[in-house]
């Protein structure tokens, strides 16, 4: 953790995460392995990030630039996401676009989506709302909860 971070109670932090100066993590989040969390440093000045409580941000996931989770959010294993990044709901008939925060609840993933170039057409990053946290969703990161309740996530 850098100089002027917070981290919220009951957090868990997993081994090589790392959060950046001025961040702020809310209580019940877990940073899985390998997460990067920028700073107000990373670029200089940036916003910083805030990722909300009840927060599941997954293996090799790297937030900058103000980047905001909302509270229960899932992010999936390497998403990766900044100020720009578009952040497009899928589970709809319609396609709806987010930049730089994610919803409450919603369960991401990252994508790709095609790009026109004046040298051809490329598949830049995204990320997809491919759904919203739900009792299965719960199942499946139910491990935070029990290391808690024996006194294991600090």
């Amino acid at each position: 953790m850098n100089i002027g971070a917070w981290v919220g109670p009951r957090t868990m932090v997993d081994t090589w995460a790392t959060v950046g100066s001025g961040a702020q993590i809310g209580a019940d989040v877990h940073l899985a392995g390998g997460v990067g969390i920028g700073g107000v440093l990373e670029p200089p000045g940036a916003r910083p990030v805030i990722v909300e409580d009840g927060a599941f941000v997954g293996s090799r996931c790297i937030l900058t630039e103000g980047v905001r989770v909302g509270a229960g959010a899932v992010l999936g294993p390497n998403v990766s996401l900044t100020a720009t990044v578009p952040i497009i709901d899928v589970t709809g008939t319609e396609a709806v676009e987010h930049r730089g925060s994610v919803p409450p609840r919603a369960v991401v993933v990252p994508g790709t989506r095609p790009r026109e170039f004046p040298a051809g057409t490329y598949n830049l990053a995204c990320a997809l709302i491919i759904g919203w946290r739900s009792e299965s969703t719960n199942l499946r990161v139910s491990l935070n909860e029990a290391l808690r309740e024996h006194g294991l996530g600090a």
